[in-house]
């Protein structure tokens, strides 16, 4: 019996639900997203194997979608245009920001031994950032990028104007601009950008690693290794 039928609701209510309560109907969508880019582009493709969406839980694990590609495992964090953020700029152009940051605020260790208690996502923690851009097109289209080539923080506003340029350089900037169609850095589609990863890897370069440290009191920790 699935949950619809164990709580007997139907689809008008499950639409009454999202309608009137936004902070749900975003929940379930950025979910959806992530349901959308595992299928249509990796699940779908006879390239990719062992495709696997990790535990929300398991915060040792990094990214919503993972799998394999060419001999090499690679992670991808899905994240969504903010509908009330569209808008036409003064060349009319279509333009949007989206929110690029972990939930929770997580201890993180720069390669220089200092630590910083971020929501930032950083550098190297995921190797493909897809973007749900269906509030652009009412389409589950995605705009995809490399994480090494995304925005950093900019040290301009709140606690990131004391940060060090060791620890602007490892974190990426939480809020991030989206155009109409999408331009550089991103591609309407991973193969190309998962090459150039695989040939990266292979020639040993490439964003430092990041890992997980479980501590004593079960805390864990977010450290970045040196290059």
């Amino acid at each position: 019996m699935g949950y619809l039928d164990d709580w007997d609701l139907t689809y008008e209510e499950i639409n009454e639900l999202l309608t009137d309560n936004p902070s749900l109907r975003s929940f379930v969508s950025g979910y959806a997203a992530e349901m959308k880019c595992r299928r249509l582009w990796f699940e779908s493709d006879p390239r990719v194997s062992n495709v696997t969406k990790y535990d929300d839980h398991d915060r040792t694990k990094k990214g919503d979608i993972a799998f394999d590609y060419r001999g090499h495992t690679f992670t991808v964090e899905v994240k969504s245009l903010q509908t009330n953020s569209i808008k036409y700029n003064r060349a009319g152009d279509r333009v949007a920001n989206f929110q690029c940051d972990a939930s929770d605020k997580r201890p993180v260790v720069f390669p220089d031994g200092s630590t910083v208690d971020t929501t930032c996502l950083l550098v190297g923690e995921f190797d493909l950032l897809a973007v749900n851009l269906h509030g652009f097109y009412g389409k589950w289209h995605f705009a995809f990028a490399k994480n090494e080539d995304l925005p950093r923080v900019s040290g301009r506003r709140g606690a990131s104007r004391f940060y060090t340029q060791t620890q602007l350089d490892g974190l990426l900037a939480t809020s991030m601009p989206m155009t109409d169609p999408p331009g550089s850095p991103y591609e309407a589609d991973p193969w190309n950008l998962l090459d150039e990863l695989v040939e990266e890897r292979e020639r040993g370069l490439g964003p430092a690693p990041v890992r997980v440290v479980t501590e004593d009191d079960g805390g864990e920790v977010l450290v970045i290794d040196s290059d």
